[in-house]
């Protein structure tokens, strides 16, 4: 547990030692102190509860209306030959792309408000799902689809009862990757569109002259990206209890 904590620890006591040495100006580099009491003050007053819940809403339901988009489209391309010969070049290009530079197509579309926050993290997060379903499904030994085949299993059955579960792993590890991606598309188009947020609130903090604020928002953007990710691992060892990967790890643990 310690080692977990040390890391962040002489970070912190660097960052306090560094921004009070006097080589940086306050502005510049706010203390460590001083980031945390405007944490627990934004905290208290629900400033910092009504930012982060409007980042949290916005990105959770980008990241996962992406995820059934992905893992329908994933399945789909791996196992219907029409879908894969007409996706594969649009996931080739796509996939690779910069996203951010379809913002301004999705604000002319969208207006400036929740709907391209939504949509610019669908698109971000969409295609490193279908990527990994894609290879799951792909993936899945051909000796268990056609024995479950031979004894009669219809293929809604082997879909659900047989390719699914065996792509689960690496279905995982795409929503794995998407969701720091989520995290970091509605962050930034938080603010370069305003509408509230953490990453608003970051870009207001810096029109005022509020270093403290711009630090605080950047820290409990850190903090909630922790809790997901630790969520989301927790949710994959729980789906996965059957699977070698998190045996071995309960083993070793």
């Amino acid at each position: 547990m310690l080692g977990n904590a040390a890391s962040p620890l002489v970070v912190l006591v660097a960052w306090e030692s560094f921004a009070r040495s006097g080589f940086v100006s306050a502005y510049l580099l706010p203390p460590a102190s001083a980031v945390a009491l405007r944490l627990a003050e934004a905290v208290w007053s629900g400033e910092i509860l009504r930012e982060g819940g409007r980042t949290l809403v916005r990105m959770l339901v980008g990241y996962v209306l992406a995820a059934a988009l992905g893992v329908a489209l994933g399945v789909l391309i791996a196992r219907v030959r029409v879908v894969r010969w007409f996706m594969d070049p649009l996931v080739s290009i796509g996939f690779p792309a910069p996203k951010i530079s379809f913002l301004p197509i999705f604000i002319l579309w969208f207006g400036l408000f929740d709907l391209p926050k939504i949509v610019m993290t669908v698109f971000a997060c969409v295609f490193p799902v279908i990527t990994a379903t894609w290879a799951g499904t792909d993936g899945v030994d051909k000796y268990l689809i056609w024995s479950a085949q031979n004894m009669g299993t219809r293929n809604r059955a082997l879909l659900w009862e047989i390719v699914l579960p065996a792509a689960l792993p690496q279905v995982f590890t795409g929503l794995q990757v998407a969701l720091p991606i989520a995290f970091i598309v509605v962050i930034v188009t938080e603010m370069l569109t305003g509408g509230g947020g953490l990453g608003g609130g970051m870009m207001e903090g810096q029109r005022f002259a509020d270093s403290t604020r711009v630090f605080a928002n950047l820290v409990a953007v850190g903090v909630l990206g922790i809790l997901a990710m630790k969520g989301l691992a927790f949710l994959r060892r729980r789906l996965l209890v059957w699977h070698e990967e998190v045996q071995r790890e309960g083993t070793v643990a």
